[in-house]
């Protein structure tokens, strides 16, 4: 079982840098071989942010890349997203999500709300 809780997001202004975070727990957590983002957001499908994985290697949607990026700390139990030069469109809830095997877990998410 793994359990995912992101935190992070909030209110900001375009331009602005956020960084979320996602701590991951459970008797899985050993087992993770790939922790990702997704957003979701009204009138849009939940896309790809980006992932990373084990050996930390990282993987961005193309739209994404140069916008964001992925980290995981030493003890790889905690995934960030910084995201740089929010732009309006950055509005969305903000998902963790972790992949094992044969299971994969969500987080509830983190509303990220870019606003002047």
């Amino acid at each position: 079982q793994v359990q995912l809780v992101e935190s992070g997001g909030g209110l900001a202004q375009p331009g602005e840098s956020l960084r979320l975070s996602c701590a991951a727990a459970g008797s899985g957590v050993a087992t993770i071989r790939t922790l990702a983002w997704y957003r979701e957001s009204p009138g849009k499908e939940r896309e790809l942010v980006a992932e990373i994985n084990r050996a930390g290697t990282t993987d961005y949607a193309d739209s994404m890349r140069g916008h964001v990026t992925i980290s995981r700390d030493g003890t790889k139990d905690t995934v960030y997203l910084d995201i740089d030069n929010l732009k309006p469109d950055d509005t969305a809830v903000y998902l963790c999500n972790a992949r094992q095997a044969f299971r994969t877990s969500w987080g509830r998410g983190t509303q990220v709300t870019i606003s002047s």
